[in-house]
């Protein structure tokens, strides 16, 4: 038996080389290209068109520029002749129909989901985009818990889309938020109704602390339920609405008290206000608002009226529960979208009795909707189901056009910038949801503005005769008390329930 007695060896440190190359350095240095029209002797103006002219006409009589002419117009002559003869720009595949193009419009995307940093599933009630810096949004985030606690997180955020990993701000408010709004005019302030019923608002050029505040003496009662900017040339007011039923006016420089004060008070006693959840404003004439109300109305304010009593225009009845959501089409400013238990209404001013148009697609509950800015005809709904629905009035009436399951938990807000092809959602879980919008609904149909007028006037003729039969009914209501119309609609609501 014979043994190998060789001992192999092995290397176990790591070979490691160093290399150095030198190369030669480069030298740079600025130059520039003066191009000026050619061909012409110093002694000739380019400026001046007599002498141009005159020595063009000296040139075209040389041979030289015969026999070249002759030479060139032959050559050009016979391309000009291949290309007629041979089409280049034909397209050989128009006719032929591309087997995997789906028809169907595509769905709005989820590009980016943005969470609460604390974790607490606060909800996102309140989103609002920058005017200036499209990549800007913000959000207002509150506890689906009431009555909220003094310990509980009351921040809210200022988010860039490109940096969705945190907050690009960080706005502390002495409350939680529960509705916020970017200045059409001024990008970097912003204002927000807080859960002790204050108004506050942010320079974001100074700090992450609010730099004003309303006094509690002036404030709402109730957590505030809306705010928003009047788009006022030169001044900062403000428009806030709450359940306790006051809607306020506020000079956002002067925030010791409101400039002007609403009564919500239909009885006109001021012992049973109606409590407002939703707000529309007519940017055309910033006088005039729409609220929605807890109790299933719409109320058509006029700030001019002399007395509370001629502040309150009109009162529409739109369904049995609380009205989520108003707003005026931007496009046709007498007519205004609202959306409450399982429907979304189309109204007009002038008919109070009933929608000329109401849309329905589902058993849930919607809980916000909002015109597209782009189109006329197209308009957002959010249900319970986390859902986003998008109704084209044109396309089809009866349901949505497209429909897109954005999260599994409730939607509570919606933001739809005026440029851009995004929009955001807010969920109850602390989510909100970038979306990129199918470009389609960014581009108007062609005269899609008048099919939009002939299909609103004829809404408004089938509602017209019934509006005047109902019209003898209406005088007798009116004799009876008002509170009528608001227990009415409780009665409504918890019969629903």
């Amino acid at each position: 038996m014979s043994i190998n007695h060789n001992e192999p060896t092995e290397q176990t440190c790591p070979e490691i080389s160093e290399q150095q190359v030198n190369t030669d350095q480069t030298e740079l240095r600025s130059c520039g290209i003066n191009h000026v029209e050619g061909g012409w002797p110093k002694e000739i103006d380019l400026q001046n068109l007599e002498h141009t002219s005159r020595f063009r006409k000296r040139k075209e009589r040389e041979d030289s520029y015969i026999n070249s002419i002759t030479q060139l117009g032959s050559i050009t002559e016979h391309s000009f002749r291949q290309n007629n003869a041979v089409e280049i720009y034909e397209k050989y595949f128009e006719d032929e129909e591309d087997m995997n193009e789906s028809h169907e419009p595509p769905l709005p995307k989820t590009m980016t989901v943005f969470s609460d940093p604390t974790h607490l599933q606060r909800a996102a009630r309140g989103l609002s985009w920058s005017t200036s810096e499209p990549m800007k949004f913000a959000a207002a985030f509150a506890s689906n818990k009431f009555p909220l606690l003094s310990e509980m997180c009351k921040d809210s955020y200022v988010w860039d889309i490109e940096k969705s990993s945190s907050p690009l701000m960080v706005l502390k408010p002495s409350s939680s938020l529960l509705c916020l709004e970017y200045n059409p005019n001024d990008p970097a302030c912003l204002v927000g109704g807080c859960y002790n019923g204050r108004i506050v608002y942010w320079d974001t050029r100074e700090s992450c602390w609010p730099v004003g505040s309303s006094p509690e003496d002036h404030s709402h009662k109730d957590p505030v339920s809306k705010v928003s900017w009047l788009q006022l040339k030169g001044k900062k007011e403000a428009i806030s609405t709450s359940t306790d039923g006051q809607v306020l006016w506020w000079d956002i420089r002067k925030m010791s008290e409101p400039t002007e004060r609403l009564i919500l008070d239909l009885g006109g006693e001021r012992t049973c206000p109606v409590g407002a959840i939703s707000l529309g404003l007519n940017h055309i004439m910033n006088t005039k608002i729409m609220l929605g109300t807890q109790h299933g109305l719409v109320i058509s304010c006029d700030k001019n009226g002399k007395t509370p009593a001629e502040k309150i225009v009109s009162i529409y009845k739109t369904n049995k529960g609380p009205v989520y959501a108003v707003q005026k089409n931007p496009f046709f400013p007498g007519n205004f979208l609202t959306a409450g238990d399982k429907h979304a209404c189309l109204w007009s001013d002038i008919i109070t009795r009933s929608p000329i148009m109401a849309f329905r697609n589902g058993m849930q509950n919607l809980t916000g909707a909002c015109w597209s800015p782009f189109r006329p005809s197209v308009f957002f709904t959010l249900n319970m189901d986390g859902v986003l629905d998008i109704w084209d009035i044109l396309f089809k009436q009866t349901s949505s056009a497209l429909s897109v399951k954005v999260c599994n938990s409730v939607l509570c807000s919606i933001s739809v910038p005026d440029k851009g092809p995004l929009m955001t959602c807010g969920s109850t879980n602390g989510e909100v949801m970038l979306l990129k919008v199918w470009p389609g609904l960014l581009t108007p149909r062609n005269n899609e503005i008048s099919l939009v007028t002939a299909l609103i006037e004829n809404g408004e003729k089938q509602q017209g005769p019934l509006s005047q039969i109902e019209k003898p009914s209406e005088e007798e209501d009116e004799e009876e008390d008002p509170n009528e119309l608001i227990a009415q609609a409780e009665r409504d609501f918890y019969s629903m329930a």
